[in-house]
């Protein structure tokens, strides 16, 4: 499953379904499931664990209508990731890396499994 880490309290915000767009300063052609982990710094718990996963549907040039959606302010060079079907799972701690990775887990019901392959 591909997975992207997103800071605190942001990945939190994503969980409770209060945010539905990421900003990024790239972009990504990746259209499909995506695991959120929690960064582990800074230390707010959950961090460094799976919070949630989500559809990322779109990955278009933010703009000023996006800020709400996304908890912070335009700025220039930011791409919105646009996120539905967001979906709370069991936190797992995972080991995270920059940019979209893979982690060996499958979405279960409100679990992440540990994959068999």
């Amino acid at each position: 499953m591909k997975c992207i880490s997103v800071r605190q309290p942001w990945a939190n915000l994503i969980a409770s379904g209060k945010k539905t767009i990421e900003t990024r300063t790239w972009r990504t052609r990746y259209r499909g499931t995506l695991a959120i982990a929690s960064s582990k710094k800074p230390a707010i718990y959950p961090a460094g664990f799976v919070v949630c996963v989500a559809e990322l549907v779109d990955c278009r040039p933010m703009t000023p209508a996006d800020a709400d959606f996304a908890g912070c302010d335009w700025y220039e060079g930011a791409w919105a990731w646009v996120l539905k079907n967001i979906r709370p799972v069991e936190p797992v701690r995972i080991k995270g890396s920059l940019g979209i990775y893979e982690i060996d887990y499958e979405i279960e019901g409100d679990f992440l499994m540990k994959g068999t392959g």
